[in-house]
């Protein structure tokens, strides 16, 4: 059976998504980062980046929650779009895995987590989560999907993220960006969503961002860098 390697943060959450959609049997198995679970060397085997998600489909071992979604969409033939859409499909991937997913992770942690306070990282990091939700608002003007005329495994890739955005840029961001919102609410009422989103509550994981938790997460704080 597909081993699932998650904790409930965005890029695990879409991949729960994937799986609940497709209605594949898969072992959950919790990896809390904030006690450092993922750097225990059972899990580096899955994924040497000690990051989630990571899955071990018999043996054959993915991470990085875009190359698992495409993974699994290619073994399945769920949630692809025609294959004269292929260019798009991989450059909107490509977008949310190298633009959307570093700049909004990143905007988080300067607003909530960062042990000091930087007005030009913050600064910078909510202008790029606001550009890149522009960007999004603007692909979905006129069209119910990213990419085509059906729901894919871009729009969850999306999904996963844009579901943070008033945590990321404050109460009512999201009303600035009404193309992105109508594709989260869509997701988020499918009976698939709600069970990915509730798949971590089925498990105990830390809650307090304490000094335990911030050493796990955050290893720089113990590393001078020259």
């Amino acid at each position: 059976m597909l081993k699932f390697y998650f904790n409930g943060s965005p890029n695990p959450t879409k991949v729960a998504l994937f799986l609940e959609e497709a209605g594949l049997a898969y072992e959950p198995i919790a990896v809390d980062t904030r006690t450092g679970a993922q750097f225990n060397q059972d899990f580096l085997k899955v994924n040497p980046n000690g990051k989630v998600p990571a899955i071990d489909d018999d043996g054959v071992k993915v991470f990085d929650s875009n190359a698992i979604l495409l993974y699994l969409a290619e073994k399945t033939g769920k949630f692809l779009p025609p294959a004269t859409q292929r260019g798009e499909l991989l450059s909107w991937l490509m977008f949310v895995a190298t633009g959307v997913g570093p700049f909004f992770g990143q905007a988080v942690h300067f607003k909530h987590f960062a042990p000091e306070k930087i007005d030009y990282a913050h600064n910078r990091y909510q202008f790029e989560a606001k550009r890149h939700l522009g960007v999004l608002n603007e692909r979905l003007a006129g069209r119910q999907y990213m990419v085509g005329d059906t729901y894919t495994i871009v729009d969850m890739d999306v999904w996963g993220w844009v579901r943070m955005t008033n945590f990321i840029l404050g109460d009512e961001a999201f009303a600035q960006f009404p193309n992105v919102k109508r594709l989260h609410d869509e997701i988020s009422a499918r009976p698939a969503a709600a069970k990915a989103v509730a798949l971590k509550d089925t498990f105990k994981f830390k809650a307090e961002m304490d000094d335990e938790a911030r050493a796990a997460m955050f290893k720089h704080l113990a590393t001078k860098v020259a």
